[in-house]
Order: C-alpha cells, then sequence, then structure tokens
C-alpha cells in the first residue's frame, strides 16, 4: 500500500458539550476505526489519534446555564465520549484533550512560532460588548428575532429554528444571554491568519496536487477557493481557552480553530514524547484526516495552511468526509434531542455494538445525506448479519460437531464446486481491499458480506445433513470447505465487526495478527496480539495450536488444517424483535411530540382590534378568592366555583375543568372580569369571567397576582 510510508490517522476531535451520537460516528470515528483495523492488519505502521475538543464559546454558554464550570462540562462529556467510543470498540492510541497542560503548552507554541515570524497580521474592529457583564460577547451570547421566521431564540450566528445563516446586526431586538442588556459596539484588537496570502498554494496543492479525494471534499474546497479567502481571526475575547501568549493579551484566548487542530499534535506528543515527530515532521509520514462534513474547510484549508505557516509539518495527504446522517427523515440536532446517543444504544442493545457499527457502514453517507431507520437497523441485523452470516458459521461449526467431534474434518472427497467455491473469495478480497484503500467502506463491507453469502449459498446447495446420510467422506469435504471460510470470514471481519470477528476466532480457536499497538509504551510496539484487559474489541485469545490468522491469508485454500479442534458453537448475533424497535420508534414519536407541544406553546395569537381607553375602563377587573368548588354534573370541562369577590359571594362557571381539579381550586386567589353580564350554563347562573393566559398549544394558565391580595382589589 504505503511502502515503506508509516500512516498517522486522526479523527476529528469531538466538541466536548454532548455526548456521542450516530451522526458522529458515521461521519468520522467508524470509517477511521475500519481503515486503521485494516492497515494494521496489512501489517502497516499505524497511529491513531483522537481526543475532545474542550474550548470555545458553546461549552461557556453550556457552564453558565448549569450553573458550573467549563471545565466540569468537559470533564463530564470527555469521560461519556470516551466511555463511548471505546464500548463501539474504535480504540485510539491516545484519546486525550485539549484541557491538558501537554496541549496547552504546545498550543502556546505553536502560536509563537508564527507570531515571532510574522506570520500574523492584526486588524482592530468593533465586536458587541455586554455592558452589564463587561465582557466581549461571542455572536452565540446575542439572542434575538430571526428576521426571516420570526423565531425570537435565534443566535447571533445561526437561528436554529430555519437554518438561516445569521450576523448580530441582522437580528431584532437583540440582546446578551450573559445580562439580558442590549450590545453594544467596542473596539478589540485580534490576531489573523492571513488566508488569503495561501490561496496561490491551496490551488495548486488542493485542485491540482489532490484531485484523487473524495467528490464531495474536493468540491467543498474548490468552492471555497472560489469565492477568495479571506483573513481568518485566530483570537477571541473569552476567559476559557489557551490564553494567547503574548504581552498585552490579557483576557485572550486562541480562537477554538487554531487551537483544536494543534491537538492532533499535542495527543501524539503525549503519547510518545521521546517519538512523536517522527509521526509530524518526517517525510515518511502519511497524515490522514478522517472529518465529518462540517469539518472540510477546517481540515483541508484553515489547518494546512498554518502547518504551511509553521513550516515543519507533514501535510495531510487525504482528508476523507462523508456527508451528514439524518434520523428516520429528520436532520440529527443535539439541541433538539433528535439523535441516537451511543451511551443510551449501549444500555438498550448490551452486547450488540457491532449491529450498530454495521448498519452505519452499511447505510454510510459517504456520498449524499443518508438516513437511519429503526426498522432498516432490524431488517439488516436479522436479514443480513443472522440470516447470512451468523447462519452460515453456526451451521458449519454445529454439523462439524455433530459428526466429527469439533475438528476440522480432512478433505476427503474435494469436488470441483469446493475449489470454484473457496476461489470465489479472492475476488472479494481484491475489491474490499481497493475500496478499504480509497475510503468506500460501504461497498468494502459489501464484500466482506459477498464471502458469507458464498458460504451460505454453498452449504444451502450442498446440504451437508442430507449428505451425512449416505457419504460421510463427501460431508468431510463440504464441511472442510464451509470452515476455510469461516475462517476467511474471521479475517475479512475484522474491520467492522471486530466483536463478532472475535467471537469468531475463538469459535476456531485461531489468533490474529492485528498489528502493532502504541499504548504498550513509549516507542515498544506489542507484536501480534492486543493486550488482555484493555477491552472485549482488543482482546483475542491465541490458539493453543497456534494458528494465527494474517490478512494476507484471506482467500488462501486452507486456513484451518484437518485435525484442527474447534471450541464451542456460540451464536455470533441475536436476532431482534418487533417491540425492541417498537419501544426505541416511540421514544423518538415522544420527542416529536414534546418538540411539537413546545413549538406550538410558542405561537401567539394575533392582536385583536385596537379599543379605546374609555371602553378598557369600563371593564371591572378585581381579585377574588376561591371559596368552593365542584365539577358540573355531566360535562368534562365545566368547574362550578363560589367565590367571594370582597364585594360579594358570586358563582361563576368556568372551562377549565381538563387543566385544574376541584381540588386544585380551593383557596386560590385569582383575577375576574366582575362586570361581565350574568349568563346561564347548563342551568347555573355565571357572574363573571376569570381570566387566564392560554399558550399556543391551548394550554390555560391562570393570571394570579404575585402577592397575595384583598379581595376586591382593582387591576387596571
Amino acid at each position: 500500500m504505503n511502502g515503506s510510508k508509516r500512516t498517522l490517522v486522526t479523527c476529528a476531535l469531538p466538541y466536548a458539550n454532548g455526548p456521542v451520537h450516530i451522526g458522529h460516528l458515521a461521519g468520522a470515528y467508524i470509517p477511521g476505526d475500519i481503515y486503521v483495523r485494516y492497515l494494521r492488519m496489512r501489517g502497516e505502521d499505524v497511529l491513531f489519534i483522537c481526543g475532545s475538543d474542550e474550548h470555545g464559546v458553546p461549552i461557556t454558554i453550556k457552564a453558565r446555564e448549569q450553573g458550573v464550570s467549563p471545565q466540569d462540562i468537559v470533564d463530564k462529556y470527555h469521560k461519556i465520549m470516551k466511555d463511548a467510543f471505546t464500548a463501539l470498540g474504535i480504540n485510539f492510541d491516545i484519546y486525550s484533550r485539549t484541557s491538558s497542560a501537554v496541549h496547552e503548552e504546545h498550543a502556546s507554541k505553536f502560536f509563537r512560532k508564527l507570531y515571532d515570524e510574522g506570520k500574523f497580521i492584526t486588524r482592530e474592529s468593533e465586536q458587541y460588548f455586554d455592558p452589564e457583564a463587561n465582557t466581549f460577547l461571542a455572536d452565540r451570547y446575542i439572542v434575538g428575532t430571526c428576521p426571516k421566521c420570526g423565531n425570537p431564540n435565534a443566535y447571533g450566528d445561526q437561528c436554529e429554528k430555519c437554518g438561516s445563516t445569521l450576523s448580530p446586526e441582522e437580528l431584532l431586538e437583540p440582546h446578551s444571554k450573559l445580562s439580558g442588556a442590549t450590545p453594544i459596539k467596542k473596539k478589540t484588537t485580534h490576531w489573523y491568519l492571513p488566508l488569503d496570502k495561501y490561496e496561490p498554494w491551496l490551488r495548486d496543492w488542493i485542485l491540482e496536487q489532490h484531485k484523487e479525494w473524495k467528490t464531495n471534499v474536493y468540491g467543498q474546497c474548490k468552492s471555497w477557493l472560489d469565492g477568495g479567502l479571506q483573513p481568518r481571526a485566530v483570537s477571541r475575547d473569552l476567559d476559557w481557552g489557551v490564553p494567547v501568549p503574548v504581552e498585552g493579551a490579557e483576557g485572550k484566548v486562541l480562537y477554538v480553530w487554531f487551537d483544536a487542530p494543534i491537538g492532533y499534535v499535542s495527543n501524539t506528543k503525549e503519547l510518545l514524547p521521546e517519538s512523536w515527530e517522527k509521526w509530524w515532521k518526517s517525510d515518511d509520514t502519511r497524515l490522514v484526516h478522517f472529518i465529518g462534513k462540517d469539518n472540510i474547510v477546517f481540515h483541508c484549508i484553515v489547518f494546512p495552511s498554518m502547518l504551511k505557516a509553521h513550516g515543519e509539518y507533514v501535510l495531510p495527504d487525504n482528508v476523507p468526509s462523508n456527508e451528514f446522517l439524518n434520523l428516520e427523515g429528520d436532520k440529527i440536532s443535539t439541541s433538539r434531542g433528535w439523535a441516537v446517543w451511543v451511551h443510551e444504544y449501549e444500555k438498550d442493545f448490551p452486547g450488540q455494538e457491532d449491529v450498530l457499527r454495521y448498519v452505519l457502514t452499511a447505510n454510510a453517507p459517504e456520498t449524499k445525506d443518508n438516513d437511519f431507520t429503526w426498522k432498516d437497523f432490524q431488517s439488516r441485523n436479522n436479514s443480513e448479519l443472522v440470516a447470512v452470516f451468523g447462519n452460515f458459521v453456526n451451521r458449519a461449526v454445529v454439523l462439524t460437531h455433530k459428526y466429527f467431534g469439533g475438528e476440522v474434518p480432512a478433505n476427503l472427497k474435494p469436488e470441483a464446486i469446493d475449489a470454484e467455491t473457496l476461489a470465489a473469495v479472492k475476488p472479494c478480497r481484491e475489491a474490499l481491499e481497493k475500496y478499504v484503500e480509497t475510503f468506500h467502506f460501504r461497498e468494502a463491507l459489501k464484500e466482506a458480506m459477498n464471502i458469507a453469502r458464498i458460504g451460505n449459498k454453498y452449504i444451502s446447495d450442498m446440504e451437508p445433513w442430507k449428505v451425512a446420510k449416505t457419504d460421510m467422506d463427501r460431508t468431510a469435504s463440504i464441511l472442510y470447505t464451509c470452515l476455510q471460510i469461516c475462517a476467511d470470514l474471521a479475517i475479512a471481519f475484522e474491520p467492522f465487526t471486530p466483536f463478532g470477528a472475535e467471537k469468531l476466532r475463538n469459535i476456531l480457536r485461531v489468533g490474529i495478527d492485528a498489528g502493532h499497538d502504541y499504548r504498550a509504551g513509549e516507542g515498544v510496539p506489542t507484536e501480534n496480539f492486543y493486550r488482555e484487559g484493555e477491552s472485549a474489541a482488543l482482546h483475542t485469545v491465541p490458539s493453543t495450536e497456534g494458528i494465527v490468522l494474517k490478512w494476507d491469508m484471506l482467500g488462501d485454500a486452507e486456513l484451518l488444517p484437518a485435525g484442527h479442534k474447534l471450541g464451542e458453537a456460540v451464536l455470533l448475533f441475536q436476532k431482534i424483535e418487533d417491540d425492541v424497535i417498537d419501544a426505541q420508534i416511540a421514544k423518538l414519536e415522544a420527542i416529536k411530540a414534546e418538540r411539537a407541544a413546545a413549538e406550538a406553546a410558542k405561537k401567539v395569537e394575533p392582536q385583536k382590534s385596537e379599543i379605546s381607553f374609555e371602553q378598557f375602563e369600563a371593564m371591572d377587573i378585581r381579585t377574588a378568592t376561591v371559596l368552593e368548588a365542584e365539577r358540573v354534573p355531566k360535562t368534562d370541562k365545566l368547574l362550578k366555583l363560589t367565590i367571594d369577590t370582597g364585594l360579594d359571594r358570586r358563582t361563576i362557571v368556568s372551562g377549565i375543568a381538563q387543566f385544574y381539579s376541584p381540588e386544585d381550586m380551593l383557596g386560590k386567589q385569582i383575577c375576574i372580569l366582575a362586570n361581565l353580564a350574568p349568563r346561564t350554563i347548563r342551568g347555573i347562573e355565571s357572574r363573571g369571567m376569570i381570566l387566564m393566559a392560554r399558550q399556543g398549544d391551548g394550554k390555560m394558565r391562570f393570571i394570579t397576582p404575585q402577592e397575595v391580595l384583598a379581595n376586591g382589589a382593582t387591576i387596571g
């Protein structure tokens, strides 16, 4: 593949203000893990780097909302994300964080080198400032009404209701999220990386030298370059982040998109303090970034320009990126709670990590946005993993135990169909390799599953359970052939479904050469087997017979010799029943209903026709207290209330029974329109009307005094 080059693989640093969801997994993390596992099995020298992105405005906003420190927020989500990746077998050599001391030191040195060499420009500009909180405001700290859809809670950079990109200047009635004050403009100075100076180099480097990049990545880069690049700020007025290491920069930190990608370097340095430079500063290194669609510009234009300005680092060789994954036909949204969270999936589907990996790969949004549905999840598990892959392996192993005592039988009576079947595996391997190496993992997975289909068709056509009644020698050859394909599957599925592949290897009692593990110690790789106890996906029990499967053995005619003892048959995958899926769909429906109710509650009825002051004065609005309350017989909505108005005791009939019980009303102080003409309702004279507020969703609530007042107090 890469000759003598080592490969440094990174995945986009996930932002530590929320858990990991399936959109994140499908975008960068599962593709990156598949690629790394494949490279290791090919014998490549590879390092897999990631960590939490822990600085920036959204984290400070969440901290303020929850009344905690930003460090509390990132500590919480760093652990949740790290545990989620480990649970799914996404095994980074290091998963660190940008709040580490190593990162702060390295990011500071990186900035300082560019600063000392005059690579930045300074600009004075007017930015929004909160005069009450005495701080500059990032766009996300400014809230107002969206000029395009009327959403009263739009941010200064985006309206999450209609999706429009905004600027604070466009908001109607803008106010600070911190204090509620109206922001003012105030001058501030920041450092900028002049991307326009790197535009000619970027055009040649990307558009001429990297035409092999995926079309979505190449196309987005070309669009940015054709639009003309502008200097980009590398510092912000904020109190959370890496301080700008320059005199006179108090209250300023490195802008998160300058700070975060340096985390790839600092995390490598944290893992390999003595040898990190060979991975970042040697021409023998091939750098590959796995990212989501929304990170293309930063990893293909901004970060490479930073590296070019620095002058000592390797540049990305490829930046594979997927499009967005939707959920049940709707855009995944953390703020709206519309997502499948990995930590919740782990609780609901214990031991079924591979199913999620498989489905997200089979349905990966590689060329266009794609949709995850729970019914498709169930179907792919039951009809592919269970009915094809798992069914084939189980039949082959169970029959081997039944007829040959669990030992691989000798190939006593081969026929042409056996050799033809085994030979069909090689083209699958060749296609699989081509697709993985060009970052088309969905197609690569199809080729792995094609091997299982070959085996499943073969055993169904050969029917060894029938042949065994008359010809045990032929039965031996059939099962011998099936078991060779089982061993092929243990190799082919290791990058995609590592837990299932491990189960299969344990059934076959074989080990696997999974490459180096740099977590074993500084520069000292652990050959062949991952260390026991680190995670289920890393540990493989080596065969007592010393059989170790390697990638280059995939498609060989004999991987398991005759007489090799198998382990007990266990099911690789479990069928998922309808009630389990229905529960997940119901959970999403509840989220949708809650969201719809919240949106409806925000709807405001249009203003009624104007009235004169004299008309308003004619209304006698007073306080009153409920003395007695009972339901009106044969009605669902009406309550009969006896109230003390301070003037008299009277009866009011009100249609509030769906919101309040009689017990809720006793002793409650309310406001009434006292001089409304009497009206008879269900034979009861009602004298007056209760003042209530009605939300857009139909819910009604009392208008009550903030403090208890004497009955009969007038309002106006």
